[in-house]
């Protein structure tokens, strides 16, 4: 499971051979969640409603990086790591 970004004690990972539809998972301590890239919905999980907002937030900036990693991950090549939430 590659850490392909971290800010503010969030923490974003892909996961090698997951699923459709394209998203990526977010901790942020105790709490984990699972966030479509396209639409930025709450797939599955809760984040707490500040660290949910900073999380679309970054996925907005770096939606095309999201997006080229999924297809990387569907083609088993390395993920690349996405600059933080400044």
């Amino acid at each position: 499971m590659p850490k392909i970004s971290f800010f503010y004690g969030i923490v974003i990972y892909m996961y090698f051979n997951d699923h459709h539809p394209a998203h990526f998972h977010a901790i942020y301590g105790e709490y984990s969640a699972k966030i479509g890239i396209n639409d930025y919905a709450l797939l599955d999980g809760y984040l707490p409603p500040k660290a949910f907002s900073l999380v679309v937030e970054w996925a907005a900036l770096h939606k095309s990086e999201l997006l080229s990693n999924w297809d990387n991950m569907l083609k088993k090549e390395p993920f690349n790591a996405i600059a933080p939430l400044e």
